[in-house]
């Protein structure tokens, strides 16, 4: 096994994935969470000036906010970043923490339970959003200047904060088309593509990645539309597969096309000239990502040939096929 198998199978086990997002959209996402927390910081402070609030504590905004602002300006498509998530998540958490704090004090134990006792609720009311946590346990572990204010905690900061950044992340994603802020709007205004579809052995549909996504019975961060959006598109691409490569040509790097643990991506390290017989006719490949993780190996160019599905290259740290022309 080589350093570098190695180097690739820890940064798989820590999550250090590829990602595929522009410069642009990196840029747009943190100038969004700067605008974001100020914005809170000012419209709170402006309600509690105007009189339209009423607070003695002097605390403008939770730390959890962060939390919210990275998903709201960052993954504003995403499950969790959906207002109902957002809102509910922190109320919840954070009436759950207040009656915690009430009811038992601030032990470890208490603080557990809250978390614990927020997550579950999250859960069943559909509105789970990993800040609210957070919530919770602020509140149990916060000192005087947070538990003295009691249920009150809810409204100021809480609700106020809620009020400001959810009608920041839906100003400052309006701006951006493709960023459209609850995730219905983005799914509402997109423009699709109709293409004329091919003869497939299989038809994929939502159901049946619902159908998987409730097998894996893991959270999964993407909406309903969201996933309809996603299926589309995966379609729209396998619709341009071609069902192997006109050529295996040295130098040039291929996938196999599947998905999952068999899924493969090879590159022709050296192969035989054109016109040789058909048994001595031979590619050297190496595997650069998938199964059988950077072996070295030699076949017949046909039996390459058979597997490869089509040719690919690498771009934005992704692996995307090469458009073949007609």
């Amino acid at each position: 096994m080589t350093i570098k198998h190695l180097v690739n199978e820890f940064l798989l086990l820590s999550g250090f994935t590829a990602n595929s997002t522009s410069h642009t959209e990196k840029i747009i996402s943190a100038f969004g969470g700067l605008i974001g927390i100020s914005g809170v910081f000012l419209i709170t402070h402006l309600l509690i000036q105007t009189g339209t609030l009423d607070s003695t504590s002097g605390i403008l905004v939770i730390a959890s906010m962060g939390a919210s602002a990275v998903l709201l300006f960052a993954v504003p498509h995403g499950a969790l970043s959906q207002p109902w998530a957002v809102a509910g998540g922190h109320i919840i958490s954070g009436f759950i923490g207040v009656s915690c704090f009430k009811l038992f004090g601030n032990t470890f134990i208490v603080s557990g339970a809250a978390v614990g006792t927020a997550i579950g609720a999250m859960y069943y009311l559909r509105c789970i959003h990993p800040p609210g946590g957070a919530t919770a346990l602020t509140v149990v572990m916060g000192g005087s200047v947070i538990t003295d204010l009691g249920y009150q905690y809810l409204l100021v900061p809480i609700a106020a904060n809620l009020l400001a950044i959810l009608l920041l992340s839906l100003a400052y994603n309006a701006l951006f088309t493709w960023r459209r802020y609850p995730a219905h709007l983005a799914h509402k205004f997109k423009k699709t593509v109709t293409t004329k579809p091919k003869d497939r052995q299989f038809e994929l549909t939502h159901e049946d990645f619902a159908a998987a996504m409730q097998e894996l019975d893991s959270y999964v961060d993407i909406t309903p539309e969201g996933l309809a959006d996603l299926l589309e598109l995966a379609k729209q691409h396998a619709e341009k597969n071609i069902t192997h490569p006109p050529e295996i040509i040295a130098g040039h790097i291929y996938s196999n096309g599947k998905i999952g643990s068999l899924w493969s991506i090879r590159q022709i390290v050296d192969a035989s000239p054109k016109n040789s017989r058909p048994h001595l006719d031979k590619v050297i490949y190496k595997v650069l990502a998938g199964d059988g993780g950077y072996e070295t190996n030699i076949c017949l160019r046909s039996e390459f040939h058979q597997w490869a599905r089509f040719e690919v290259i690498k771009h934005q740290q992704q692996w995307i096929k090469v458009e073949v022309d007609d």
